[in-house]
């Protein structure tokens, strides 16, 4: 009888536990498939190939889970889902949806020449991005009450734009396995994709800089997704890498080369600028402010701009022959792998201490 009730009490508080982790889910957490799945590839660019297939199944565990932890979510927390949804702070992190299926969806395709599995990712991105962007930015603009602009507005906000490039680059590589009239349709809406994201980064980061600058910053402010500044131009950078790669299969590409091609490197360089920046940001905020650096889920969001800029530099060196580019992914591979380690292990750690406040609670009771 005290064996059932003891089995019964540990079943009723992993239960609790579980229902806490699932009510307090960040929105953003995708941010670990992003990230996972973009080291994945660019290890797989580099010929690494043992890395980048452990990676994609790894990060397929990833998205399963982080899939049936937000579904549950949504069945028994709904109000703090919506909640989430229409909150400055967090709602833009539901975008890392949208990029991790699509992210996900240009592994199968890179890796595994699987484009079912990718096709299926593209649609759930679709429809995940149309959902997010009129649901988030409808509410965003219509809610009554709203913060000041340096307590609403964060580098998280981009990851629209890195949700649109995702599907701009997830649909250039489908495109290539399509017939026409297929493949046209598909490259044309990789280009739309492509130009409303650069046109989005242009809006947001205009709004970002200028908090940056006229407003007060505290350590605490300066979250990771403020990485998300680079990695949103890395992801543009490899899109247009891609479109520029896919002319021979879209005539009406050719016309735009020459402005597809100059984009691309006018992101790139953006990109680039912001590296040493971030940086600089990072010691001041934990260095010189002593700002405690322990395990957060938001810092996904600075290891995907990382390996990003990996492939991103990769791409665009291959597809307009700039040669003298070609060692850089070589040398910046190894800082994107270094943060991931960084980033997982502080996870593993993280559920780690939260197993052993369950089995001491237990012990205790």
């Amino acid at each position: 009888m005290n064996n059932n009730s003891s089995i019964s009490a540990e079943g009723s508080h992993f239960i609790n536990k579980l229902r806490e982790v699932v009510k307090n889910l960040p929105p953003a957490y995708f941010a670990m498939v992003m990230s996972t799945g973009i080291i994945s590839i660019s290890h797989f660019m580099l010929k690494v190939h043992i890395v980048a297939h452990i990676l994609f199944w790894l990060n397929i565990v990833f998205y399963i889970l982080l899939g049936i932890l937000n579904i549950l979510r949504i069945l028994f927390y709904r109000k703090d889902f919506l909640y989430d949804m229409i909150d400055h702070q967090k709602g833009p992190g539901f975008f890392t949806i949208v990029a991790g299926s699509c992210i996900l969806g240009s592994q199968f395709i890179i890796i595994y020449n699987d484009y079912s599995f990718a096709f299926a990712l593209w649609i759930i991105g679709i429809i995940l991005w149309v959902i997010f962007n009129y649901t988030i930015f409808t509410a965003l603009t219509v809610k009554e009450n709203k913060p000041s602009l340096d307590q609403g507005i964060t580098g998280a906000w981009l990851l629209a734009v890195v949700a649109t490039q995702s599907i701009a680059a997830l649909s250039t590589l489908i495109a290539a396995h399509l017939e026409q009239p297929y493949k046209l349709q598909m490259n044309f809406l990789a280009l739309c994709m492509w130009m409303w994201g650069g046109m989005l980064y242009i809006w947001m980061i205009s709004l970002i800089f200028y908090r940056y600058t006229f407003f007060k910053l505290f350590p605490g402010d300066l979250s990771p997704p403020y990485w998300i500044n680079m990695g949103a131009m890395a992801i543009s950078t490899l899109a247009g890498s891609l479109l520029i790669s896919s002319t021979h299969h879209a005539p009406f590409l050719e016309s735009l080369i020459p402005f597809v091609k100059g984009f691309t490197i006018f992101y790139w360089a953006t990109g680039t600028w912001w590296i040493p920046m971030l940086f600089v940001l990072a010691i001041w905020r934990h260095i010189y402010k002593r700002f405690p650096l322990k395990y957060d889920p938001l810092y996904w969001g600075a290891v995907f701009p990382l390996g990003m800029y990996t492939a991103c530099t990769f791409h665009m060196a291959d597809s307009m022959d700039i040669y003298f580019l070609e060692d850089v992914p070589k040398y910046f591979i190894y800082i994107a792998l270094t943060a991931w380690l960084a980033a997982f292990i502080g996870f593993l750690h993280s559920v780690y201490d939260q197993f052993n406040r369950f089995i001491s609670r237990n012990a205790t009771q």
